[in-house]
């Protein structure tokens, strides 16, 4: 029987997207996009508890109204993980717990990718862990779709906007796109924002990269489950097939 560290799922909500101002509240179905995340994330047996953090009182108070856990956290924070830790603090999650960020914007989130991405931690010292999966043709090209390598144990080589690794003689047989939800030990993840931000990380606009610049391995788990990410009004649509349907398949949608 996998004995599982206490797991505690954080969900950060920022009203203030670029590209998708108030995107946590948008309508999906009838309820708020952070709603479908939480309760999509609370059927992960592994999870200890499920809350929402957020910088905006719009957001804690619809959270309130809906009963879903929620934390108010400041608004100078640079990235979600930042505000991950300080949500983290706040509920006093100790040191070897592990603490998961789960994208606010993955309103058709599958619950077992969650349990996927923790079970490194059932078996091994792991500090940190992550998901990716076979890349499409899509997202070989695309430069918003995040490739990554990994060593035959599973440790993460390298994240890239580009293609890697560079075919330089024959067409690629594989590749793979990593899927943006990390598990920290709360210890790891306290490290890593006291980092601060790296060369590469810059470089690339990738926060995983600080990770393997300051010798922190990744674990990568290879999911074939997928999920559908909100970036832009026009997502909403497909998000809603999706949910209407209790699913997420690349081939429906």
């Amino acid at each position: 029987m996998l004995v599982f560290p206490q797991c505690f799922g954080i969900i950060p909500a920022r009203y203030g997207s670029t590209r998708f101002p108030g995107k946590p509240l948008v309508d999906i179905l009838g309820k708020p996009m952070f709603w479908h995340v939480y309760n999509r994330a609370r059927r992960c047996p592994q999870l200890t508890r499920v809350v929402l953090a957020t910088d905006d009182t719009r957001i804690y108070s619809a959270a309130e109204e809906l009963d879903v856990p929620v934390v108010m956290t400041r608004k100078d924070h640079p990235s979600g993980t930042d505000r991950v830790l300080e949500a983290a603090e706040h509920l006093g999650v100790q040191d070897e717990a592990v603490v998961v960020n789960i994208q606010g914007d993955e309103p058709a989130l599958e619950p077992s990718m969650l349990s996927e991405l923790l079970a490194p931690f059932a078996t091994a010292p792991t500090r940190v862990a992550t998901l990716a999966r076979e890349a499409t043709a899509a997202d070989v090209e695309s430069p918003d779709s995040v490739k990554v390598v990994f060593s035959n144990s599973g440790k993460a080589l390298y994240f890239s906007r580009s293609f890697i690794p560079y075919h330089r003689d024959t067409p690629p047989e594989r590749a793979y796109r990593h899927i943006g939800m990390y598990a920290f030990r709360t210890e790891t993840l306290k490290k890593f924002v006291t980092f601060g931000p790296s060369y590469l990380e810059q470089t690339e606009k990738l926060e995983q990269l600080r990770l393997l610049e300051n010798d922190i391995p990744i674990q990568v788990v290879v999911t074939t489950s997928c999920s559908v990410d909100v970036n832009r009004p026009e997502d909403i649509a497909i998000v809603s097939r999706v949910l209407s349907v209790d699913g997420c398949k690349t081939t429906s949608i």
